[in-house]
């Protein structure tokens, strides 16, 4: 299988945990083959494992080695959509409304947007490291 993208100066698992180690995070055999195969497919990837194992810590490091944004998604009991994605700002709408008057307003354009980390990584055209944390 080919890889379909290239990431500068990580062109196989060793190179990437090498990379790793640079930034101070040792990573075992599984991880770099994981997270390599991950980012050169451009798909996700999912860490599972104990509180302290060092998931988010890989997070970190491979958003550095990367030279990405690191965005974090903290998830709790009853999180919604809202809280993962984005929201209105209803306050700001409704000024805009009452200041346009007879005027046309659009009230769902982007200024009333209020982006959350989910959305963020995805129009992020460079790409971000998007922490989901507690799932």
């Amino acid at each position: 299988m080919p890889v379909q993208r290239k990431i500068v100066g990580i062109d196989s698992p060793d190179a990437l945990r090498s990379a790793l180690g640079a930034a101070q995070y040792i990573a075992s055999d599984e991880l770099a083959t994981s997270a390599y195969l991950a980012l050169a497919l451009g798909k996700p990837l999912l860490l599972e494992g104990a509180p302290g194992v060092g998931k988010t810590e890989a997070a970190k490091a491979i958003a550095s080695v990367l030279g990405r944004e690191l965005l974090r998604l903290q998830c709790y009991e009853g999180i919604d959509a809202s809280a993962a994605l984005y929201e209105w700002n209803y306050p700001r709408q409704m000024l805009a409304i009452r200041q346009a008057q007879d005027n046309y307003v659009n009230i769902y354009a982007d200024e009333f947007l209020i982006s959350r980390p989910m959305l963020e990584a995805l129009r992020d055209p460079t790409g971000t490291v998007l922490l989901i944390d507690e799932i």
